[in-house]
């Protein structure tokens, strides 16, 4: 087995918007004080589809909502990424083309950054109000399935098809170290909410690893999936993380034992999104099947499932404050989802 190297310790764009202008206005800093209460509760019974947002030309592989939930961002596969609105949907601007595939996004936790993943094998970081390429991440020999920030901001981690993840300095553009280790490509990596630990899924192996962020040092190793990994995410209070596989299931785990808690059946093609609602009370899926779902995050019961795509879902998440969802499609859009 390949060892960790570190050389420190561990603790998008010259937006080219329809009036050829740059966004201005910056988004204030996202609230740090824990989990938020999720409205999601008691509308979910009425969550419907509440608008389409068209005009990418290839499947959208990745989407988020900036920390203060205005905007929305996609990464499609027309090498483009666009910017939203997210009260009315009106398009705000459009990235250049990054010359390859986009296949994820993370957005920084005071929104001023974006960190693009893509097929040229490389993480794009760009300042998400005037668009400006702040530096490229170069290191990786293999496409980049999956990038997200620290807490804190200090740190990015980016997940690779080469089956490595490594680690960067978002200010110098330093790579930090790499995690080796997994057998077959790096399809997700992720912060715990505290950042201290770092969690992958890989789709070749089918293992789930968790590394100790600080110094690297690999601390459980979770067997047991039906398939290769393809998502993962945590639960906002770091108790237990969800993964989703090639072989239609989602499943739960306990991040302190290691040990799955149960299985989230329903799907009929690959779960390739996971998130939980920022209370932890839900999680939502995203399948190839084309249909968003949500479950309960304590039992596992399934409890809605979202029609409207034509095609697999690349990728789900909720809003910062839990009261929408929005998914990108193989179908070139992205939908908005909630409460009528």
């Amino acid at each position: 087995m390949k060892k960790i190297c570190f050389i420190l310790p561990i603790c998008f764009f010259m937006l080219t918007c329809k009036t050829e202008s740059s966004v201005q206005d910056e988004p204030p800093k996202p609230k740090t004080s824990g989990p938020r209460v999720s409205v999601i509760s008691r509308d979910i019974e009425t969550f419907e589809e509440l608008r389409t947002l068209s005009g990418h030309k290839g499947g959208v592989w990745a989407v988020a909502y900036s920390p203060d939930g205005t905007r929305i961002y996609s990464g499609s596969e027309d090498q483009t990424v666009k910017v939203w609105d997210s009260e009315t949907g009106a398009e705000i601007g459009t990235f250049p083309p990054e010359n390859s595939g986009i296949w994820c996004l993370a957005v920084s936790p005071e929104g001023k950054k974006i960190a693009v993943g893509s097929y040229n094998k490389t993480v794009a970081l760009r300042d998400a109000q005037t668009g400006q390429l702040i530096r490229t991440l170069t290191g990786h020999t293999d496409v980049v399935w999956s990038v997200d920030f620290s807490p804190d901001g200090t740190r990015i981690i980016s997940g690779s098809g080469d089956g490595d993840v490594k680690i960067w300095d978002p200010e110098t553009g330093a790579e930090i170290g790499t995690l080796p280790g997994h057998a077959g490509g790096v399809s997700s990596a992720v912060f715990s909410p505290d950042g201290k630990r770092i969690i992958a899924g890989s789709l070749g192996d089918g293992v789930l690893r968790i590394w100790d962020a600080q110094t690297g040092r690999e601390l459980k190793t979770l067997t047991g999936n039906d398939g290769g990994v393809l998502a993962v995410a945590c639960s906002p209070e770091g108790r237990r993380i969800v993964s989703g596989s090639n072989r239609n299931a989602g499943k739960v785990w306990d991040l302190e034992t290691g040990l799955a808690v149960f299985t989230l059946t329903g799907h009929t093609n690959i779960v390739k999104s996971v998130a939980y609602s920022p209370d932890g009370k839900y999680i939502l899926s995203g399948s190839w099947d084309g249909l968003v779902k949500i479950w309960d995050s304590e039992t596992g019961l399934e409890l809605r499932t979202l029609t409207g795509h034509l095609d697999g879902i690349c990728s789900a998440a909720f809003s910062p404050e839990g009261k929408h969802i929005i998914s990108g499609a193989w179908d070139a859009s992205v939908k908005v989802w909630g409460p009528p």
